[in-house]
């Protein structure tokens, strides 16, 4: 097995023990009653859009794996999931098949099991147009994910220590491509001048990948002999740069919140702060690792109850009302948000 096929089976087995404290940045927001929602349950909706493309379920099956021999069953009992249950779902970063053609099939699967769904390629932000159009044509993509993963590249023994020329590289990509491009964030989170950048040549959907989940920092750590553990603690976490990109607004743009997702109140959450969707990375690789289809099925079945039950309470017909509900943001996420200058009152008072 060759170096590139072992780290990504360190990757999964180390993802597995990392973001599963119970305690996040969205136990931080929470929601003002409505004791006359004027609602009904069966009248709520959970269809929503990103990057152009209408899904039915706010939940995606986020980048997680492939690139190696082993990855091949992950990657096809999460694409029965998404044919199941109508989710759309990333794959992980291509760039290993784009390097190596025999571990392909642990991408193609995924085509092969969700032949009708809506499926993402990923690439990284080094990749150029070439390998980001063989990305898409592998698994006959809908849209494309450019992932953002510095501090991990940095952490990583074997990683990338140049990150120069990123957003002329997206943006060429964007320009050569027929399919929606969407940039995100690996679970470092986002700041509002990183948003404002990718706004100015043309991305109108980003996924902000905060921490609060998987923790790559504390991945990649594992993984070497010269562990650097102050930086497992580095970025925004999700509700920090949802805070961000409501900073920067939404006229055009679309946003995904992934990293600690935990169930489907978060998924409101979320959507109160301006998502579009929400992905599930660790909470779905854990998921599968560990329990039978049927039971990952009706875990999916219990998050989409828990989503509606939440929109019914607060008075909602679809995830866009959510956007006009008013939230409360409190703990250290407030504190910190107040040094960015972010006006929580007016999130409260709507």
């Amino acid at each position: 097995m060759d170096r590139r096929s072992i780290r990504k089976l360190d990757h999964i087995r180390n993802a597995l023990v990392t973001g599963e404290d119970g305690a996040n940045s969205f136990d931080d927001v929470s929601f003002v009653p409505n004791s006359l929602p004027n609602a009904a349950f069966a009248e709520t909706s959970l269809d929503t859009e990103i990057a152009s493309l209408r899904l039915s379920s706010p939940i995606m099956i986020n980048a997680m794996t492939g690139g190696a021999n082993g990855t091949t069953q992950i990657n096809q009992k999460l694409a029965i999931i998404a044919r199941e249950r109508n989710l759309a779902m990333a794959v992980g970063s291509q760039m290993a098949a784009l390097r190596d053609p025999d571990v392909t099939d642990s991408y193609r699967i995924v085509r092969r099991e969700h032949p009708q769904g809506i499926l993402f390629a990923n690439v990284g932000a080094e990749a150029t147009v070439e390998q980001a159009t063989a990305a898409v044509e592998m698994i006959e993509a809908n849209g494309l994910q450019i992932h953002l993963n510095v501090m991990q590249e940095l952490l990583m023994p074997e990683g990338d220590r140049d990150f120069r020329g990123y957003l002329e590289r997206i943006l060429t990509i964007k320009e050569n491509l027929d399919v929606p491009v969407i940039v995100k964030e690996v679970g470092f989170g986002m700041a509002k001048e990183s948003i404002e950048k990718l706004m100015e040549i043309g991305i109108r959907t980003i996924d902000v990948g905060g921490r609060g989940g998987t923790n790559f920092a504390q991945v990649e750590n594992m993984r070497s002999d010269h562990p650097h553990a102050m930086f497992e603690d580095w970025g925004f976490t999700t509700i920090e740069s949802l805070l961000e990109a409501n900073a920067v607004g939404h006229s055009g743009m679309s946003y995904i919140a992934t990293g600690g997702v935990r169930h489907g109140l978060d998924v409101v959450k979320a959507a109160s702060l301006g998502a579009s969707a929400v992905g599930m990375a660790g909470a779905m690789l854990r998921l599968v690792q560990r329990e039978s289809l049927e039971e990952c099925l009706s875990t999916v079945d219990r998050w989409h109850h828990q989503i509606r039950v939440a929109m019914t309470a607060l008075g909602m017909k679809g995830l866009a009302d959510a956007a006009c509900t008013p939230v409360m943001i409190t703990g250290k996420t407030a504190e910190r948000a107040r040094l960015r200058h972010m006006q929580l009152e007016k999130l409260a008072q709507r």
